[in-house]
C-alpha cells in the first residue's frame, strides 16, 4: 500500500504503476486528490482527509476481466464495510455508485491498460453544509449516518481488508457469492424498471440480473443483454 499526502489522481497513479506485475494488488491511498474523476469523465473532489481515495492496481486472471465483475466487487465490498461500521443497509445503484438513504455516498470508476485500475472515492467525514456549498443535494457520507466518530483511515483500512478477502473469493473461482450479495443490494429483481443501452431503450420487469446477462420482460417480449452493454437500470 502506498499513500500520498496529496495526488492528482490515485487512478493515474495506479496506472503509472502497472507497468510491472509485481505491482498486483498495490493500493494508492490519498488524503485529498486535486484532478480526481469519475464516470463519463465527471470531476471527484474532496477536501482534505474528508473521504476514502483508492485505487487498487490488478492483473486479474480471464474469467475476472470484466468491468461489470470488479465494479460489483468494488460496490459490494464498500456495502459492506458500511453495514459493518454503521449497521445501515446502502444499495448499488447501476452501474457504479452506492447510495446510503437514497443518496450517493460513492462512485467507482474502471480504467483498463496495461493493469486494470479500480478506483473508489468514498464519502466519510462531509457535513450537510459542505454539500450544500458544493451543490451537492445528491450526495451523503458516512458521518452524516453514524452515532460514533469515524476516522477516515481506519474505514480506508476496513475497506482495504474486505475488498482482499472478497477478491480471494473471486480468485478461487466463486462468482455466486459475489452475484448473490450484488443482486440484492441492486434491489431491482421482479420490479417494473427501466433499462438504458447504448442503442435501446426499454421498459418493462426485471426478470433476471447475473454477470451473463440482464432479462427484461417487456410488452413485445423478452430483452436480454450482457451488463457490460447496460448502461443504467432504474427502478420504476
Amino acid at each position: 500500500m502506498l499513500v500520498f499526502d496529496r495526488l492528482e489522481s490515485t487512478n493515474d497513479t495506479a496506472a503509472q504503476l502497472a507497468d510491472d506485475p509485481a505491482n498486483d494488488g498495490l493500493a494508492i491511498l490519498a488524503e485529498e486528490q486535486i484532478a480526481g474523476r469519475g464516470q463519463h469523465g465527471r470531476t471527484w473532489l474532496a477536501a482534505p482527509n474528508s473521504s476514502v481515495l483508492l485505487s487498487v492496481l490488478l492483473f486479474p486472471p480471464p474469467a475476472l476481466l470484466r468491468p461489470a465483475i470488479l465494479t460489483a466487487w468494488a460496490a459490494v465490498a464498500v456495502c459492506s464495510l458500511i453495514q459493518k461500521s454503521i449497521g445501515w443497509q446502502a444499495r448499488i445503484k447501476w452501474p457504479n455508485d452506492v447510495l446510503l438513504a437514497g443518496k450517493k455516498v460513492c462512485g467507482i470508476l474502471i480504467e483498463q491498460g496495461k493493469g486494470t485500475v479500480v478506483g473508489i472515492g468514498l464519502n466519510v467525514q462531509q457535513r450537510p453544509e459542505d454539500f450544500a456549498r458544493a451543490d451537492l443535494p445528491d450526495a451523503t457520507s458516512l458521518l452524516i449516518h453514524s452515532s460514533t466518530l469515524l476516522q477516515t483511515a481506519d474505514i480506508a483500512r476496513r475497506l482495504i481488508e474486505q475488498l482482499d478477502s472478497d477478491y480471494d473469493l473471486l480468485r478461487s473461482g466463486d462468482l455466486n457469492t459475489l452475484e448473490s450479495c450484488w443482486k440484492w443490494h441492486m434491489g431491482l429483481l421482479g420490479r417494473p424498471v427501466r433499462l438504458e443501452s447504448a442503442d435501446r431503450l426499454v421498459e418493462g420487469r426485471l426478470l433476471e440480473m447475473s454477470f451473463e446477462g440482464v432479462q427484461v420482460q417487456t410488452a413485445e417480449g423478452l430483452v436480454y443483454l450482457p451488463p457490460e452493454r447496460v448502461q443504467q437500470v432504474v427502478g420504476l
